[in-house]
């Protein structure tokens, strides 16, 4: 008997990106029972429509604004009917039957509640996103990098980079560009907190998920990641990164985790 998934894409302006993920999905994904959510978030490009047209097994949410990212995922909680639900990003390529892969190590380990695999470039290099719990130190580095010396040294230790990880390890930070949770998880904790627009709710659904189980980094699946750090480019965007560093380091202030 098949494990049931779903898989969840928000989406903004993002027509071209979409297309090739929910394609590369479709493609790969043969031992599973998969349910496909594109939850648009009031786009302009006409995302819905070609959404529609080229992949009519697709369930097209038409959201009537941009209330951010985790507010779009949380649209189709009570929709969902599925032992595991993948939150992925439009600019996700798979390359194998990963959703099947990962479906099986979640069945294997019910002591894990949520799970991310590695992310690669196009060219096969590995993409080193955060992995350890959020800190001030940590997010610094990110932002401080190109500097080199200590921020360099931050932002290294924070995505794991100088670490050959090859195992099953427990991680504070699941990138919710592409992650498994369990589908009664999900529910139980509300699924994304709204209060974030964008950055910085993947980090906060990671801790919330910890009080139901394990949050861990496998490394032997692995998927795509079109990676754009629009933060670093763009003042807009930095400043809301900013205001949701602000809002996760408030609400966990008296955690010791």
């Amino acid at each position: 008997m098949k494990l049931k998934a779903s898989l969840c894409i928000v989406t903004y302006n993002n027509r071209d990106n979409i297309l090739k993920a929910i394609g590369s999905v479709l493609e790969h994904t043969k031992g599973t029972q998969l349910d496909i959510y594109v939850c648009d978030n009031n786009s302009s490009d006409g995302t819905p429509d070609m959404v529609e047209k080229e992949f009519p097994a697709v369930k097209v949410i038409r959201n009537e604004k941009n209330a951010g990212f985790g507010a779009g995922h949380n649209t189709i909680i009570n929709m969902l009917d599925s032992d595991f639900h993948f939150i992925v990003n439009p600019d996700i390529m798979l390359t194998d039957d990963t959703v099947t892969q990962m479906c099986g190590f979640m069945s294997d380990n019910p002591d894990i509640a949520m799970a991310v695999p590695k992310f690669l470039y196009e060219d096969g290099r590995e993409q080193f996103t955060p992995k350890l719990t959020p800190t001030v130190k940590y997010m610094l580095g990110g932002r401080l990098e190109r500097f080199g010396g200590v921020f360099r040294k931050w932002r290294r230790e924070y995505t794991f980079a100088d670490r050959n990880v090859t195992e099953v390890t427990d991680v504070g930070f699941c990138s919710g560009c592409f992650v498994v949770i369990r589908t009664d998880v999900f529910r139980k904790v509300g699924g994304f907190d709204e209060r974030y627009f964008l950055y910085s709710e993947d980090a906060d659904l990671t801790r919330m998920a910890k009080k139901y189980g394990r949050t861990v980094y496998a490394p032997r699946f692995s998927v795509i990641h079109l990676w754009e750090r629009a933060y670093m480019r763009s003042p807009k965007y930095f400043l809301i990164q900013i205001s949701s560093m602000f809002k996760y380091f408030w609400k966990w202030r008296n955690d010791g985790r």
